[in-house]
């Protein structure tokens, strides 16, 4: 009964230290660990990239499939480690980066179930889906969360931008098509509004353009409108990045586990556990 009693001690120590290693970044080990990370994400996302030119691929195939592999086995640890440690695994499991963490690796499991030439296209799509590795870097720029905290703040006004632009690209797309017709190449109004959207955003490929007066006066209104509503969203998105831009600190509630909270703060904001034995722990 008391070595039982012992043991969970030590389990529960063991974990709160991969937890700071694995998932925070005030520690000089934790450092380490996301620097060591950044780097085996690039290598990797780099093999996948040289994979798919051939002539690199027909002289360095083997060496690049054994980069591969080795990857691949250390983002599996990676993962499976993050399981173990959060403090609610199913919670990080079904996130975006849990979501992110297992694409990185389950491309080249399932590539082993998919024996036969037949399914070599398969199998390059699953090859191809390694290079979203390179969102996990997504985790490591404090900024990021920042702007996924401006963009939710804001995503109500700017579903509403969104509505406007394609009420307006609709709109113009329509007259263009009355205007210009299909001896000018506007041959439908779905085709009339592609013209508006790529007009409206200042693309302009040129696959497509009016031939009259009047079409020309309404591109040119359609263009100068665009600037104008190019800075629209970015300044949303700004006012709310300000908005909610307050300094935060890497220090983990040593109750929930939870993190970021604010510099100052002495208490946890979830639990409400003091927040002393996590600064001093760390």
């Amino acid at each position: 009964m008391k070595t039982a009693h012992n043991t969970a001690p030590e389990r529960a120590a063991w974990r709160d230290v991969l937890y700071r290693i694995i998932f925070e970044a005030n520690t000089k080990v934790g450092k380490l660990f996301d620097e060591l990370l950044i780097v085996s994400i690039l290598a990797s996302v780099l093999a996948v990239m040289l994979d798919s030119v051939g002539s690199i691929r027909g002289r360095y195939g083997t060496f690049l499939h054994a980069v591969e592999w080795f990857f691949t086995l250390i983002f599996t640890v990676e993962y499976i480690l993050r399981l173990l440690t959060a403090p609610r695994p199913f919670r990080y499991a079904t996130s975006f980066f849990g979501g992110v963490d297992l694409l990185g690796v389950i491309p080249t499991y399932l590539s082993l179930l998919i024996p036969g030439s037949r399914y070599l296209f398969v199998i390059r799509i699953l090859r191809v889906l390694r290079i979203f590795r390179i969102l996990k870097l997504a985790r490591y720029v404090s900024e990021s969360k920042e702007l996924m905290q401006g963009l939710r703040a804001g995503r109500r006004k700017i579903a509403v931008f969104l509505f406007a632009i394609l009420t307006l690209v609709v709109i113009m797309g329509s007259l263009i098509f009355i205007i210009e017709g299909e001896e000018n190449g506007f041959t439908s109004i779905p085709r009339s509004i592609y013209w508006a959207v790529v007009t409206i955003t200042t693309v302009g490929y040129g696959d497509i353009a009016p031939k009259t007066d009047v079409g020309q006066v309404l591109a040119a209104i359609i263009m100068i409108l665009g600037y104008s509503i190019i800075a629209v969203p970015t300044g949303i998105i700004t006012a709310e990045i300000s908005q909610a831009h307050r300094k935060k600190s890497s220090i983990t509630c040593p109750s929930c586990k939870s993190a970021e909270h604010d510099v100052d703060a002495e208490y946890c904001k979830r639990c409400g556990a003091n927040l002393d034995h996590g600064r001093r722990s760390s």
